[in-house]
């Protein structure tokens, strides 16, 4: 079919809900965005009106849903693949409570035939060495992530990373908590909500210079491009805790800002650094805290919230070093 006979006036296509644009692919006459009209099944510019495509096939479910609990109830479907589980969650899970569909309690046969499924289902789950210790590090990496509230994409993440450093035989000679925690705190910081290494270690199972050990052997290994923590990402959690108001928080990570332009943040710890500065914004917004409280909150001691304390008020201009 000729372009001529593929064209289009710019009019007839509407654009509504059901129409998404094409960012991968521009228009071979134009160069211009390729828009999608589900309703008619056709790729189409929206610049010069060229049908690319036509008679696309829906990838959709064939049912409608208005809300979610519809959505729930029609979808045939399981739950998506994920790095979070040694089998990425393909494989089937057998219930713990000796209930059928319906509620109801089975019988005693019942019980005792689904006891020997779940043991047989549990040994065909990890049929080798390499899956015991992925389900293993996995529900470490779960463990300790449900423990300093991180997020989703930090425990998919660090999933990948310990994924990685298995597939690449880093493990021999490591023990599997001690990667699982380097994994943690490379995915924490590369996500932008980065744990101190003593945040890390009141979690984890091994001792924190194992962790630190082992995480420098993980990224170097891997690749990993980790930047240095910004103090400003602890000040949220840290003026959180304290219960401090959004001005002292603001306050804070302008101490910080004007910290980084005097060059006075480096070689200091960002933990230190951040506490600091929110110990400073409280005082400054007229809000009660005590160095022992940022201290408890940050974990770290108050003789280093004072020294970072008063390098943050000099870089400061105009305001005095109390």
């Amino acid at each position: 079919m000729s372009d001529s006979r593929l064209r289009t006036q710019r009019t007839d296509v509407q654009e509504d809900e059901s129409t998404e644009e094409r960012t991968d692919e521009a228009c071979p006459e134009c160069s211009g965005h390729l828009v999608v009209d589900d309703e008619r099944g056709e790729t189409v510019c929206e610049d010069c009106g060229l049908v690319v495509e036509t008679d696309e096939i829906d990838r959709g479910p064939e049912w409608r849903a208005f809300d979610a609990s519809e959505k729930d109830e029609k979808s045939r479907v399981g739950a998506p693949t994920t790095n979070m589980m040694h089998d990425k969650g393909l494989s089937t899970n057998i219930d713990w409570r000796d209930k059928d569909a319906y509620g109801n309690s089975l019988s005693s046969n019942q019980r005792q035939k689904m006891q020997r499924l779940r043991k047989w289902n549990e040994r065909f789950r990890t049929r080798d060495s390499k899956e015991r210790n992925l389900k293993q590090a996995l529900g470490e990496i779960d463990r300790m992530a449900s423990a300093l509230g991180l997020p989703e994409n930090v425990r998919e993440t660090a999933s990948v990373i310990y994924r990685r450093a298995l597939d690449e035989n880093l493990l021999p000679g490591r023990s599997i908590e001690g990667v699982s925690t380097a994994a943690v705190y490379a995915a924490a910081r590369q996500a932008g909500v980065p744990r101190s290494l003593d945040e890390i270690n009141e979690v984890s199972r091994v001792e924190k210079s194992e962790i630190a050990r082992t995480y420098r052997y993980v990224i170097r290994e891997l690749g990993l491009e980790v930047a240095p923590a910004d103090p400003e990402s602890y000040v949220p959690r840290f003026a959180s805790s304290l219960e401090l108001s959004d001005e002292a928080e603001h306050r804070a990570r302008k101490l910080l800002q004007n910290a980084k332009e005097q060059g006075v943040h480096s070689g200091k710890s960002p933990v230190g650094l951040a506490a600091a500065a929110v110990y400073a914004a409280a005082l400054l917004t007229n809000e009660k805290t005590t160095q022992a409280a940022v201290s408890e909150v940050a974990d770290i001691s108050e003789v280093t919230i004072r020294n970072r304390y008063h390098e943050l008020l000099e870089a400061e201009q105009g305001l005095p070093a109390v």
